[in-house]
């Protein structure tokens, strides 16, 4: 997709600040639609970089939020016609043993789901059921799910079912008819029924949560890998992008963290502002010249049941910036 950075979004006119202010709502439609939050900054860049410079000719006849959905659909419809779909490791093969052979298979990090930070992205609801509803739109599986189905299936289906847009606002936005978009919105359900089974709903960010999550940092920086094992469900997995092998079983995790993870013994694990809905973690490994850790992993976790159901440890340091980490931790610090 064009890179767009150095091009001016806001103008001088009235309607700029207006653009400005749909940014973070955006990309998470874009994300959405494409399953990378650097593919969904750039289409947001450009969707916003379209709009002021034809908004001389909106004539109003809809609100500027349903223009730029429409403009940001076009510009994803166009990426996707482009590009791989993104996927997740439990979407390529059956789960790995615990074992160094396990890491033979490993993948460029653009054929993987990217997780979205949810910090600017977050709606401003204060609603319980509307924000477990957001949190569950942008579940890692669900976006996976999202992306087997064709472009104007899965603008459907976001604009409708995610956003609440109605039967009408979102045919104008895709310029067909009502039939025509509700029929595409039936088979995208049937088809994101094949790939997508109801998971178990996300625990709220109460207080239990936070403890759960302070013992997670506590058993992993001390490596107590029995009071690690004990905070997952019995089924938990763990996935490591860009490796295509994934581990299912709280026994099977704690042996590949005592056998070839061991090399995060020593770990230093800092908060993040959550990603996909989920609380999320950077992880820093010891540096191998003695001095201070360096970045190594993103943890998004799903806490389910008051257990962690899935971890996701996302080895692209690269995602450190966009998490607003640094990628290097002082001795000491």
């Amino acid at each position: 997709m064009t890179q767009l950075a150095e091009q001016p979004i806001i103008g001088t006119t009235d309607l700029d600040p207006e653009l400005a202010a749909h940014r973070g709502e955006l990309t998470g439609y874009c994300y959405r639609m494409l399953g990378s939050v650097h593919d969904a900054e750039d289409a947001v860049q450009e969707t916003l970089v379209r709009a002021w410079r034809s908004q001389s000719g909106f004539e109003g006849r809809s609100s500027v939020r349903s223009w730029l959905y429409r403009i940001a659909t076009n510009v994803c419809i166009d990426a996707i016609s482009s590009r791989r779909r993104r996927a997740t490791p439990m979407e390529i093969g059956g789960p790995s043993a615990p074992v160094a052979h396990s890491l033979r298979d490993v993948r460029p990090h653009e054929e993987w789901l990217e997780p979205l930070p949810w910090r600017g992205t977050a709606p401003a609801v204060t609603d319980p059921a509307e924000l477990a509803g957001e949190r569950e739109s942008v579940r890692l599986a669900f976006v996976a799910a999202l992306q087997h189905l064709p472009p104007r299936q899965r603008a459907v289906l976001i604009l409708r079912e995610v956003l609440r847009f109605s039967a009408e606002e979102t045919a104008e936005l895709l310029g067909s008819t009502v039939a025509a978009a509700n029929s595409a919105l039936q088979r995208a359900r049937a088809t994101l029924a094949q790939h997508h089974a109801d998971p178990q709903p996300l625990d709220p960010l109460d207080e239990e949560h936070r403890e759960l999550l302070e013992a997670y940092v506590d058993a992993f920086e001390r490596y107590d890998i029995d009071a690690f094992v004990a905070l997952l469900h019995a089924d938990a997995t763990q996935n490591m992008p860009p490796f295509a092998m994934w581990l299912r079983g709280a026994e099977d995790v704690g042996a590949w963290m005592l056998g070839p993870g061991a090399g995060c013994r020593g770990s230093r694990i800092l908060p993040t502002g959550g990603a996909n809905g989920c609380p999320a973690f950077a992880q820093y490994r010891p540096a191998d010249d003695g001095e201070g850790h360096v970045a190594w992993a993103l943890h998004v976790l799903e806490v389910t049941g008051g257990r962690i159901q899935a971890v996701t440890s996302f080895l692209d340091t690269r995602l450190f910036a966009r998490f607003d980490l640094p990628d290097r931790l002082p001795a000491g610090g």
